[in-house]
C-alpha cells in the first residue's frame, strides 16, 4: 500500500482536494447562502466531482512514471517504484480503472443537470495527461504549460459544474448587496486563484526540469534547461515570478480599496514577500538539490495562496452577515 501511495503522490492529492474544498466552500457555497439558491454541487455532488478529479490526477501520475522509468532511473533511482515494487502491467490496469471510475462518478451528475458535455472536461484531462506523458513532456515549453493548465482546471471545473456561478459572469466587478454592503464578484476571485495556480505551477515545472535535466537530456527530451540552459531557465522562471508579483500587487491594492484589509495584508506578507524572495533565491546555485528546494518553496507558497480563501470567506461573512451585539 505504501508503494501505491508514493506512486500516486498522495501528498499532492491532498493539496488538490484541499484546494477544491476551499474553492467550493468559500466561493460556491458562500454564494448560495447569499442568494439563497439551490446548488448543483451540494456536498455529495462536490465530493463525487472532487474524487473524480483525484482519481484522474492519480492515474496521471501512474502513466507519467510508466513512460519515465528510464529517466527516473538516472535522476532518482532510489525512488523508482514501477518494475521494482509494482509490475508495469498492474500499473496500466490501475491507470485504466482509475480513469473509468472517474468518468462514472460524474456521469449521473452531468446527465441529471442535462449537461452531458461537462464530461468533456474530465475526458479532456485524461487525454491531456496521456499525451503529456508520451509527447508533451519532452517538448520545449509545451509540457510545462500543459501541466499548468491542468492545475488551473482543478479550480475551473468547480465553476463549470456549478450553474449558480454563471449568473456572476455578466455582473459588475463590485456587487452591491445593499446600499452599504458590497463584495467582489466571485468569478473574479476564482479567476485570480486560477491565474495564481497556473503561474506557480508553470514556474515549478520549469524548476523541476532544471532538477532533472541530466536524465532528460540522455533520453532525448527538449526541455527548456536542455535547449536554453540552466541560467536562461532560472531567469525565465524569475520573469514569470515577477509577473505574478505585479498581479498580486494589483490584487492587494484592489482588496485594500474594497475594504478587504485583512486579505490585502495577507497577500503582501504571505504571498508577495515570499515570491520576491524566491525570485532572488532560485538563481543562487545551479545544483539539483538547490532546484529541488526551490520547487518545495513554490509548493508552500501555493498552499499559502489557496489558504487565503478561508480569510476571504470570513471577510465576506462579516460584510454580508455582520455580528450582532
Amino acid at each position: 500500500m505504501l508503494h501505491w501511495l508514493q506512486l500516486i503522490r498522495w501528498k499532492n492529492l491532498v493539496i488538490v482536494f484541499f484546494t477544491q474544498l476551499l474553492v467550493w466552500y468559500c466561493l460556491v457555497y458562500s454564494s448560495s447562502k447569499i442568494h439563497e439558491q439551490h446548488l448543483n454541487l451540494h456536498f455529495k455532488n462536490f465530493m463525487l466531482l472532487s474524487i473524480s478529479t483525484l482519481l484522474i490526477t492519480a492515474a496521471g501520475y501512474i502513466i507519467n512514471d510508466y513512460f519515465d522509468i528510464k529517466i527516473d532511473v538516472i535522476n532518482r533511482p532510489e525512488k523508482v517504484i514501477l518494475e521494482h515494487k509494482i509490475p508495469l502491467r498492474i500499473a496500466i490496469i490501475a491507470h485504466t480503472l482509475l480513469n473509468l471510475t472517474a468518468l462514472v462518478l460524474v456521469l449521473p451528475m452531468a446527465l441529471h443537470c442535462q449537461h452531458p458535455q461537462w464530461l468533456l472536461m474530465q475526458l479532456g484531462c485524461i487525454l491531456l495527461l496521456w499525451f503529456y506523458s508520451t509527447h508533451f513532456k519532452r517538448q520545449y515549453i509545451i509540457g510545462n504549460v500543459v501541466v499548468a493548465c491542468l492545475t488551473a482546471l482543478t479550480i475551473v471545473v468547480i465553476v463549470i459544474y456549478e450553474s449558480l456561478m454563471y449568473k456572476y459572469i455578466e455582473m459588475p466587478a463590485i456587487i452591491r448587496y445593499s446600499p452599504s454592503e458590497y463584495y467582489i464578484n466571485p468569478i473574479l476571485i476564482c479567476l485570480g486563484y486560477t491565474f495564481f495556480a497556473f503561474m506557480l505551477t508553470w514556474m515549478r515545472e520549469i524548476v523541476k526540469d532544471m532538477e532533472d535535466y541530466i536524465g532528460d537530456a540522455e533520453q532525448g527530451c527538449i526541455t527548456m534547461p536542455i535547449k536554453k540552459g540552466l541560467q536562461f531557465s532560472a531567469r525565465f522562471a524569475q520573469v514569470i515570478g515577477c509577473i505574478t508579483v505585479v498581479a498580486l500587487l494589483v490584487i492587494a491594492v484592489a482588496f485594500f480599496q474594497s475594504a478587504y484589509w485583512t486579505l490585502s495584508v495577507y497577500t503582501l506578507l504571505a504571498l508577495i514577500a515570499p515570491m520576491i524572495w524566491w525570485c532572488y533565491y532560485v538563481t543562487l546555485k545551479n545544483t539539483a538539490a538547490h532546484y529541488k528546494q526551490a520547487s518545495k518553496w513554490l509548493k508552500i507558497i501555493m498552499v499559502l495562496g489557496i489558504s487565503s480563501l478561508m480569510i476571504y470567506y470570513f471577510t465576506i461573512n462579516s460584510i454580508i452577515c455582520p455580528p450582532s451585539y
